[in-house]
C-alpha cells in the first residue's frame, strides 16, 4: 500500500486492520514509512496531497517560479539605485533579505495604500508602524522600505538627467546627494529588525519549549501504553494528554516529524489496548465527524475567497486541524475525505490558475515593452538643431519612459534583457542631447556673463533716488537683457529673479516715494521760501559767534524741511545757498566751513534713504581723498625739479605750494566728511 495515497483517508489506515497483532504491526511500519517520507507540517503541502491533478511539488515548483520572477525585478531595482548612489550612500538596508514567497503578494497589496506617500510621511508612518506587533505590521513595513527606496531612485534619475542636461562630461562625474531622512529610516528599520529577530528568538525558544513539553507527554503516553494496569481507567488521562498535545503550539521543524510519528504510534497502541466499547467509540467517532464537517465547511467557503494566496494559506492551516482529529465511522470515511478533498482541489486549481495568469500578464508585459523600444529605437533626432526641438524629444521620451514604468515586469528570462534594451535606446538619444549641449557651452556661459554685468548694473542703481535718470537706464537694461540669448537652465531662474529683482525694487521705491511726496511737496515748497526769506532779512547781533549759531539753527531748519516739487528742487536750492553765502559772508566764515554746513544738510537728506547711499557716498569720498594725495605726492615730487634761482621757476614753485596747499584744505574738508558719515553709519 502507498503510504502517499491521497485517495483514503490517512486516518482510515490506522483503524481498518485493529483486530489483529500481525495487522498492528503492519499499521505501525505503515505508519513509520509514511511520516518518514511526508513533508513536515510547515511546508506548502501538508502530509495529507489533497490534489490529484497537481502535485506537491508542482506546487512548490510554481511559488518558487513567482518568487524568483519577483525577486529578479527587486534585486534589478536595487542594482540600479546602488549603482546611482556612486558608493556614496549606504545601501545595506537593500540587501536586506526578500520577504518570503506567501507575503509577497501582501506586500504588493500595500504598494496602493502607501504609493502616494511622501518618503517624510512613509517615515512617520514606519515609525507608528514598528509600535505594533510584528506580524501584524511586517508586510506593510517591507512595502514601506521597497516604496521609500523607490522614491530616493527616482529622485537620483531625475538629478542626474537634470545633471546630464546642464553640465558637460561623462555622467559618471555626477555624484548623488546623501538622503537626509536616510539615517533615520535606516535607524527605524533597524529597531524593527531587532524587535523582529526579538520576536523571532522567542518564538524558537517557545518552540524548544513545546518540544520538551511534547516530549514529556509522549513519555507520559509510553508509561501509560506499557502499564501493567487496566488501561480503561486512564482513558480520561489519555484523552487530557491528547488535548494537551494539542493545545502546545509548533515545534522545531526537524523533530516535527518524528513527534508525530511517535504520538501516533503511542495512540495506536493505547486504543487498541483498551478495546474501546462500541458507544464510546461510536460517540467519538460522532464528535470527529462533527469536527470534520466543520473543516468542510471552512474549506467549501474558501473556494469564494477573493484573496487566493489568503485562502491557500488558511487551507494549509485546515489540513493541519485534520490531520489532528480522530477518525469518523468506517462507512462515512470516504465520503467526509472526498468532500474535503473537493474544496482542496478547487482552491488548488485557483491558486495555480493565479500564477497562470501572472506568467499570462508577464508575456504580454513583454509584446508591450518590446513595442516601446522600438518605438525609441525609430526616433529620429538627427536634425534637432535648437533647443526647442530637443524639448519637445525630451518631453517624447520622458512620456515613453513613463508608459514603460507604468508595465509590469517581463518573464525572468528576458526580462533583463529587454530593459538592457530599452537603456541603450534611451542613453543613445540622452548622449546625443549631451552632445549638443556641450557644443553650446560656451555661448552659454558667455550670456551668462553678461546677463550677470546687466545684475550687476540694475543693484547699483536699485537704491538710487534719481528717478528719471535711473529709471531710463533701467528700462534700457531691460531692453539689452531681451537681446541676450539663452543660458544654462540651471542659472537661468536665479539671474531672472535677480535682475528683475532690482527692476522692481527700484521702481516700488519710486512709486512709493513719487506718491506719498507729491502731497506734501507743495507745503514743503512753501515754508522753504519763507525761511529763505527768513535768512535774507537776517540780522547780525554785535556777538560774531551767536550770530552764527542762530545762522545755523536756521540752517538745521531747512533740513527738517522734506522735499519739494523736482521742478523746483535746483532753483529753491540755488536761492537758498545765495542767501546763506550772502549772511555768511557779511559774518566772515571761512567757505570751507559753509561747505562743510552744506555737507551736513545733505548728509541728512542721505541717512532718509538708507545705509546704501552712505556707504556709496563714503566710498566716493575715499576715491577722492585717494587721488588727491596722489596729486599731492607729484606736485611735490616736481617741484624738486625746478631751480629757485631763476625768476620764472621761482614763480613756478610758488604756484606749486600754493595748489599743494589748497589740496591740503581739500583733503582735510573731505577727512571731515569721512568722520560725519562713520557717526552715521
Amino acid at each position: 500500500m502507498n503510504p502517499l495515497d491521497i485517495n483514503k483517508d490517512p486516518q482510515a489506515v490506522l483503524n481498518e486492520n485493529m483486530d489483529s497483532k500481525m495487522t498492528e504491526i503492519a499499521v505501525t511500519e505503515i505508519l513509520s514509512d509514511r511520516t518518514e517520507s511526508s513533508p513536515s507540517v510547515d511546508q506548502t503541502i501538508v502530509e495529507h496531497e489533497i490534489e490529484a491533478d497537481i502535485t506537491a511539488s508542482d506546487l512548490i515548483e510554481l511559488d518558487h517560479h513567482q518568487k524568483n520572477v519577483e525577486n529578479t525585478e527587486i534585486q534589478s531595482n536595487n542594482d540600479n539605485l546602488i549603482r546611482s548612489t556612486n558608493d556614496n550612500q549606504s545601501v545595506d538596508l537593500l540587501m536586506t533579505e526578500q520577504p518570503a514567497d506567501e507575503s509577497i503578494e501582501a506586500v504588493k497589496s500595500h504598494h496602493n495604500e502607501y504609493a502616494s506617500l511622501s518618503k517624510k510621511e512613509l517615515i512617520e508612518t514606519l515609525q507608528s508602524l514598528i509600535e505594533q506587533e510584528v506580524d501584524q505590521v511586517k508586510d506593510r513595513i517591507e512595502s514601506i522600505k521597497q516604496l521609500y527606496y523607490k522614491k530616493i531612485k527616482v529622485e537620483i534619475e531625475d538629478l542626474k538627467k537634470a545633471y546630464a542636461e546642464t553640465n558637460v562630461g561623462d555622467e559618471d562625474e555626477f555624484i548623488a546627494p546623501k538622503d537626509e531622512n536616510e539615517e533615520l529610516f535606516k535607524s527605524l528599520l533597524n529597531q524593527f529588525r531587532l524587535k523582529k529577530a526579538s520576536v523571532q528568538a522567542k518564538i524558537e525558544k517557545e518552540k524548544e519549549s513545546n518540544l520538551i513539553a511534547k516530549q514529556q507527554l509522549l513519555d507520559q503516553m509510553k508509561a501509560l501504553v506499557e502499564s501493567k494496569e487496566d488501561v480503561s481507567s486512564h482513558i480520561v488521562e489519555f484523552r487530557n494528554l491528547q488535548q494537551r498535545w494539542k493545545s502546545i503550539g509548533q515545534v522545531p521543524a526537524t523533530a516535527s516529524t518524528e513527534l508525530w510519528k511517535h504520538y501516533n504510534h503511542f495512540q495506536e497502541e493505547f486504543w487498541d489496548l483498551i478495546k474501546i466499547n462500541n458507544e464510546l467509540r461510536e460517540y467519538d467517532f460522532k464528535k470527529n465527524l462533527e469536527i470534520k464537517n466543520q473543516l468542510c465547511d471552512a474549506a467549501e467557503k474558501l473556494v469564494d475567497e477573493v484573496d487566493i494566496i489568503s485562502a491557500f494559506q488558511q487551507l494549509q492551516k485546515l489540513h493541519e486541524d485534520w490531520h489532528e482529529t480522530g477518525p469518523v465511522s468506517r462507512e462515512l470515511r470516504e465520503e467526509v475525505w472526498a468532500r474535503f478533498k473537493d474544496s482542496s482541489a478547487k482552491i488548488n486549481k485557483k491558486h495555480q490558475a493565479h500564477f497562470d495568469l501572472i506568467r499570462k500578464i508577464e508575456e504580454d508585459n513583454f509584446v508591450l515593452k518590446t513595442r516601446l523600444c522600438e518605438k525609441i529605437e525609430a526616433f529620429d533626432y538627427s536634425d534637432f538643431k535648437t533647443y526647442k526641438a530637443w524639448d519637445e524629444g525630451v518631453k517624447t521620451i520622458l512620456a515613453w519612459q513613463e508608459e514603460w514604468r507604468t508595465i509590469g515586469f517581463a518573464p525572468r528570462k528576458v526580462n533583463q534583457k529587454i530593459f538592457d534594451r530599452y537603456r541603450k535606446a534611451c542613453d543613445a538619444f540622452f548622449a546625443a542631447k549631451t552632445q549638443f549641449y556641450k557644443e553650446t557651452k560656451t555661448l552659454l556661459a558667455q550670456n551668462a556673463e553678461k546677463k550677470k554685468t546687466l545684475c550687476e548694473q540694475a543693484e547699483a542703481l536699485k537704491d538710487s533716488i534719481e528717478w528719471k535718470d535711473s529709471g531710463d537706464r533701467l528700462i534700457q537694461l531691460q531692453k539689452e537683457w531681451k537681446t541676450i540669448g539663452p543660458v544654462p537652465k540651471k542659472i537661468s531662474d536665479e539671474l531672472w529673479k535677480r535682475f528683475i529683482a532690482a527692476c522692481d525694487f527700484f521702481f516700488e521705491q519710486k512709486n512709493k516715494n513719487l506718491k506719498g511726496l507729491r502731497g506734501s511737496e507743495a507745503d514743503n515748497l512753501a515754508k522753504k521760501k519763507e525761511l529763505i526769506n527768513r535768512i535774507s532779512t537776517f540780522e547780525k547781533s554785535d556777538n560774531n559767534t551767536e550770530s552764527i549759531a542762530n545762522l545755523r539753527a536756521l540752517i538745521s531748519e531747512w533740513n527738517e524741511i522734506g522735499h519739494v516739487p523736482f521742478k523746483e528742487k535746483d532753483k529753491i536750492y540755488k536761492d537758498y545757498r545765495e542767501a546763506l553765502d550772502k549772511q555768511f559772508d557779511l559774518l566772515n566764515v571761512d567757505a570751507s566751513v559753509r561747505r562743510l554746513d552744506s555737507f551736513k544738510s545733505n548728509l541728512k537728506d542721505m541717512s532718509t534713504k538708507g545705509e546704501n547711499k552712505l556707504y556709496h557716498e563714503r566710498e566716493k569720498l575715499v576715491r577722492a581723498y585717494e587721488h588727491l594725495k596722489s596729486e599731492i605726492a607729484t606736485y611735490e615730487n616736481n617741484i624738486g625739479f625746478f631751480s629757485s634761482n631763476s625768476k620764472k621757476g621761482g614763480g613756478l614753485i610758488k604756484e606749486m605750494e600754493r595748489k599743494i596747499e589748497t589740496l591740503k584744505d581739500e583733503c582735510k574738508l573731505i577727512e571731515q566728511k569721512i568722520n560725519l558719515i562713520d557717526e552715521n553709519i
